[in-house]
């Protein structure tokens, strides 16, 4: 069971570790596409959620405070959501499809995120990790 729940921490972190990179490698043309929505301070915003997901990915991948990296990538994922994929505002038919398959994967990263929160706050030594969780449900 734990090297089913590592291959898991991986497949899963591996989304926001490569996300994380683009923020900081495309730093600019991500922060252009955040202004045109609307996101204040779009450079230090870009650079902040780049950090989020490299911390967030990162703990959950190692197993370090595995269940705060977990609480760190929900943080991250639903705003987004909200902020960056607002399909309700589009008009154009096949950009009201592509924001909602955004916000709808946004959102279901968001369940998981929970999910593996709980996870490890209920199961803390489960999954091959470096360090036990920093919160406990039970």
């Amino acid at each position: 069971m734990d090297v089913l729940v590592l291959i898991g921490r991986i497949l899963f972190a591996l989304l926001f570790l490569g996300s994380a990179v683009g923020h900081f490698t495309q730093t600019d043309a991500m922060a252009g596409y955040s202004a045109s929505k609307g996101v204040p301070a779009a450079k230090i915003s870009v650079l902040l959620s780049g950090a989020m997901l490299a911390v967030g990915g990162l703990s959950v991948l190692l197993g370090i405070w595995a269940d705060l990296g977990s609480l760190i990538l929900l943080v991250f994922v639903l705003p987004t959501a909200v902020l960056m994929h607002a399909f309700w505002k589009e008009t154009d038919p096949q950009a009201k499809q592509g924001e909602m398959v955004n916000f709808n994967k946004n959102v279901a990263l968001g369940g998981a995120s929970l999910m593996l929160f709980a996870f490890f706050a209920h199961t803390p030594e489960l999954g091959l990790t470096i360090s036990g969780p920093l919160f406990h449900l039970g």
